[in-house]
């Protein structure tokens, strides 16, 4: 049995992964949604004060009360920045792989503004100009999502801590049935790096909307390629 721990994208709480963690479930998997501070169920709590390391902290607690480790951690679009501090910030032991699903993937003191396009950045402005600091979602979204802190956005990310060093396993899941992406840089710069297993889905980047089936067999086909992979090694 593998752990999931699932953390949505801007305006998006726990809620957004709930059709895919059931599925993981049924497969036989734990799986673990998160709800960042300010959005969601908790979107009571949005102040100017829930940054990225806020977001960061979110995940870090999840993983600690749940008792979670050798984790599988899935980020969507804002999402990537979020699970890179917590798997750097994490115990050894804890983040096993990383998939980022149409998510930016941040180096030391990079923020999503730093990785976006100009597009999105005049989104967060214009979204938070009514008090400054709540990103109003974008016109025609899910009914379900809210308003997201505008300072997790600008916030550039510290990779110190050194657990991200210790994730051997990462894949990148492009989106490409969409206009105006900003993630197809990232694509193109994971594409030849070893390290990296790269995916792309004809898809929208509402991935739990277009294809969350063959997101699931992704994550999945993850999984069993490993335990073939230690059968191997065992019966050597």
């Amino acid at each position: 049995m593998t752990t999931f721990v699932l953390v949505p994208g801007g305006w998006r709480g726990g809620w957004y992964f709930s059709g895919l963690a059931d599925r993981l479930r049924t497969a036989g998997h734990r799986a673990l949604t998160v709800t960042p501070t300010g959005v969601g169920d908790r979107a009571h709590l949005n102040s100017s004060n829930v940054n990225l390391d806020t977001h960061i902290d979110d995940v870090l607690a999840v993983l600690a009360t749940e008792e979670v480790s050798d984790a599988v951690v899935v980020g969507h679009s804002y999402g990537g920045m979020v699970i890179t501090g917590a798997a750097d910030r994490a115990s050894s032991g804890v983040v096993r792989r990383l998939v980022y699903c149409d998510a930016y993937v941040p180096e030391d003191g990079q923020s999503c503004w730093d990785l976006t396009t100009d597009a999105y950045r005049r989104l967060f402005l214009d979204g938070a100009a009514v008090d400054g600091y709540a990103v109003q979602p974008p016109s025609g979204s899910d009914p379900r999502v809210s308003a997201h802190p505008l300072a997790s956005f600008l916030q550039r990310i510290r990779l110190d801590a050194g657990g991200l060093r210790d994730v051997k396993t990462r894949d990148y899941v492009y989106l490409s049935g969409w206009d105006g992406t900003p993630f197809t840089a990232v694509r193109d710069r994971l594409a030849n790096d070893p390290i990296w297993d790269v995916h792309t889905l004809d898809s929208g980047h509402d991935v739990c909307r277009d294809a969350l089936q063959e997101f699931l067999e992704i994550l999945l086909l993850g999984e069993e390629s490993r335990r073939g992979a230690r059968g191997s090694s065992s019966a050597v």
